[in-house]
């Protein structure tokens, strides 16, 4: 009987060992698709400011140019104004299912890779 117990004890002891290794492991890849995600919506984030800051300067100089070849300033945003409505629509109604389905299989690619 003896013998049974002190060959069970060293298996106990390096089950127990390969649990804590196993919860251990499975913490640390978790960790790391927790940075790698949010280091990817970071630096996306950064990047989109930036371009949303040149569209946005881009479109107050072009709405204050047509606005003095028309004549009046308002026309000038009016007419900018109009064409990002166009764009908008464009995108919303045909693209959006395109958008929504890329970005989610982008983040679940990320996830699992």
């Amino acid at each position: 009987m003896e013998s049974k117990t002190n060959v069970l004890e060293p298996l106990i002891e390096n089950v127990q060992a390969y649990g804590k290794t196993s919860i251990e492991l499975y913490k640390l890849k978790a960790i790391e698709k927790a940075s790698d995600v949010s280091s990817t919506v970071i630096s996306r984030t950064v990047a989109f400011s930036v371009l949303a800051l040149f569209v946005f300067m881009v479109s107050f100089g072009v709405a204050f140019w047509l606005g003095d070849m028309m004549g009046k300033t308002y026309y000038g945003f009016l007419c900018v104004g109009g064409f990002y409505g166009i764009v908008w629509a464009v995108l919303y109604f045909f693209l959006h299912n395109w958008m929504k389905e890329r970005t989610n299989n982008s983040i679940i690619t990320q996830m699992l890779n």
